[in-house]
């Protein structure tokens, strides 16, 4: 049986789903799947300092979290980047390797992928090496010379790859991994019955896993919209926030629907239920968005890698992005009276879904294995 080691971390939740289904998917083609978060493998401390660092950067601080990013996006700062997380991390890595002896390597996070590059290159690693982007943008931490593979979000990725020196040839413009359980409606009337929701127009409107994004100011704009629809809020893990909102509707009393929720479980039901989702562009709400061919408003990003992401569906024109002329409520109007509108932007979305993008990528980490080992058929 193939073993594949499979290389995630706990920055936000698109490393972790993507790790996920990419080895549902492998395990189905008959792969042994070691899945490891990297952070946590190496040290509990290295964990806590860099995943729980770029949660409350991201959420307290956003602004400073995306001079962090903007500056790790320059070029002269990548060979130390790398030499850094090759001191941090490379060694055991290595060790981890050396003792399960896998047949390929999967990477979902950078970090992993810059702490291996220097073994690969001088041949202690000699298996192929494939690296997953969970994002619709590129960070320079994921151009390494010696990986055989990228997998990404669209065929725009292909061409901000190329330019930054991958070979044409090593892109697999498959789309980020997402479970295939996800296209599953068999549950939506339930969910829909469950929290009493009626057939009107419906704003999904979230903040990530963590809660990040101003939720409540969002929330508030929705509610003064002059028109019959109904409110689903998800506050994810921030569980405080859940509890704040909860209590704000309460003494409100507004004349909507509004269902506040924490970390559901239900999220493919709920984006098949609404008619357009309010969230900041993490790479997986985004994938999972796409899928579903619900247009999104964004009123708020993390600046980083979501300005990346906020740049791919404004060119692809998959969303709205709020200013100080358009505001929240003005887009929201815009898609309730122009349907049509609504209507150009999920054909958008269908032509740009990837749905097969685990089983792609397990085919073509099976297919490396096999020609690495001299077995072509």
């Amino acid at each position: 049986m193939r073993r594949v080691l499979l290389l995630t971390a706990s920055t936000g939740g698109g490393h972790n789903s993507a790790s996920k289904a990419i080895k549902d998917a492998l395990e189905k083609v008959n792969c042994e799947v070691l899945l490891v978060d990297a952070l946590k493998f190496v040290s509990p401390t290295l964990d806590r300092l860099v995943s729980g660092g770029y949660e409350k950067s991201a959420k307290y601080i956003p602004k400073t979290y995306g001079s962090i990013y903007r500056i790790s996006s320059r070029k002269s700062r990548k060979k130390n980047l790398d030499m850094i997380m090759r001191q941090i991390m490379g060694r055991k890595i290595l060790h981890l390797i050396q003792n399960k002896k896998p047949d390929a390597i999967i990477g979902t996070h950078p970090f992993p992928m810059m702490a291996l590059m220097k073994y690969k290159e001088n041949g202690t690693i000699n298996i192929p090496i494939v690296s997953v982007l969970t994002d619709y943008t590129a960070h320079p931490a994921y151009i390494q010379k010696n990986v055989d593979a990228y997998i990404v979000g669209s065929e725009d990725l292909t061409y901000l790859l190329k330019n930054s020196g991958v070979d044409y040839n090593k892109i697999y413009p498959f789309g980020i991994p997402i479970s295939e359980n996800f296209l599953d409606t068999s549950k939506v009337d339930d969910v829909k019955k469950q929290l009493e929701l009626e057939d009107k127009f419906t704003v999904l409107l979230m903040g990530g896993s963590f809660g990040a994004g101003n939720i409540k100011d969002s929330l508030l704009e929705l509610l003064s919209i002059n028109y019959d629809l109904q409110i689903i809020v998800v506050t994810g893990r921030d569980y405080s926030l859940k509890e704040k909102l909860s209590r704000m509707i309460d003494d409100i009393n507004p004349d909507k629907i509004v269902r506040i929720l924490g970390y559901t479980k239900y999220m493919p039901e709920l984006l098949t239920i609404s008619s357009v989702l309010v969230t900041k562009p993490g790479g997986l709400t985004t994938t999972e968005a796409i899928i579903k061919a619900i247009p999104m408003v964004i009123p708020y990003y993390i600046p980083g890698q979501e300005a990346g992401n906020v740049d791919f569906l404004l060119n692809n024109g998959m969303a709205l992005k709020t200013s100080g002329t358009y505001t929240l409520s003005t887009l929201i109007e815009i898609l309730i009276k122009n349907p049509e509108r609504r209507s150009e932007i999920v054909e958008r979305m269908l032509k740009k879904r990837k749905l097969d993008s685990a089983a792609k990528t397990a085919d073509l980490v099976v297919k490396l294995i096999e020609e690495k080992n001299g077995n072509k058929d």
